[in-house]
């Protein structure tokens, strides 16, 4: 690949799903009303939204309720040194330590992690790796699955036009308009193949209810992870929760939080 090429794709497969100071007021549910699936979106870097997406969740577990936590921030390669570090950790900073993944503030996931540790929730590491990812951009969507799943989710079969559009358009609003047209087709099959791998792991974790934490991107009910969830049997009851910055890319969801937008550099210098 080319210098550009190969910057756009990294670019690409770590900021996939991301894209006013108000105040929202959240008050704590009743556990018959949390659905099998939460899904609760992000900014990665927006700090506000973390604090409000914890309060969420921090609440609901508070009223009793147990669910797994799927989380993008790990590679599904490394469940196991996940459970392990689960096992035999006390506090978050052990685990992230013992888990040793770059390129996330973890800072701002610390909290997650400690309120499944203190109240002994798992931890499921739902992303692809970024070799992974690779692989599907060099070799097809159908290369990252067995035959069973490329069956159920019809993978041999060209993606929905709705489906491959609006990606397209998440990829290059994400990536300033500035992704080449020869990078799109592979770039948006690495992303649904993260959303599938995304809900195949929250599957396996029935009948246990899963919050899943990811980028906004991967939660939208339009072209992300609830798409692909519910396109098997059982339907599952599925709410999707956007954490979104006044000017942030748009999407469906089941609510919508609106959050101040995080002051950063150019986010599109990098592409310049």
């Amino acid at each position: 690949m080319k210098p550009i090429t190969i910057a756009l794709l990294s670019a690409g497969l770590a900021l996939a799903g991301c894209s006013s100071k108000q105040a929202v007021t959240y008050s704590a549910p009743a556990t018959a009303s949390n659905p099998q699936v939460l899904m609760l979106g992000e900014v990665h870097d927006n700090k506000e939204g973390h604090k409000l997406r914890f309060e969420e969740l921090r609440q609901r577990v508070e009223a009793g309720w147990r669910p797994a936590i799927a989380m993008e921030q790990f590679d599904r390669e490394s469940q196991g040194l996940l459970d392990e570090a689960q096992k035999g950790c006390l506090d978050a900073s052990c685990v992230i330590n013992v888990m040793n993944k770059k390129g996330w503030d973890w800072q701002l996931y610390h909290p997650v992690i400690q309120l499944a540790l203190s109240n002994h929730l798992p931890l499921i590491a739902a992303n692809l790796s970024r070799s992974d990812a690779s692989k599907v951009v060099r070799d097809g969507l159908a290369s990252s699955f067995d035959a069973a799943t490329v069956a159920a989710y019809r993978l041999k079969d060209p993606l929905p036009s709705d489906l491959r559009r609006g990606q397209e358009k998440a990829i290059q609003e994400g990536h300033c308009n500035m992704a080449p047209d020869m990078m799109l087709p592979g770039m948006v099959n690495a992303q649904v193949a993260r959303d599938i791998w995304m809900a195949k792991l929250i599957r396996q974790q029935q009948p246990r209810d899963v919050v899943l934490i990811a980028g906004n991107g991967h939660v939208r009910k339009d072209i992300g992870v609830p798409r692909w969830l519910n396109a098997v049997e059982p339907k599952l009851t599925v709410r999707t929760i956007g954490f979104i910055e006044p000017d942030g890319l748009q999407g469906s969801y089941d609510e919508i939080r609106k959050v101040a937008a995080q002051k950063r550099t150019d986010p599109c210098a990098k592409f310049k």
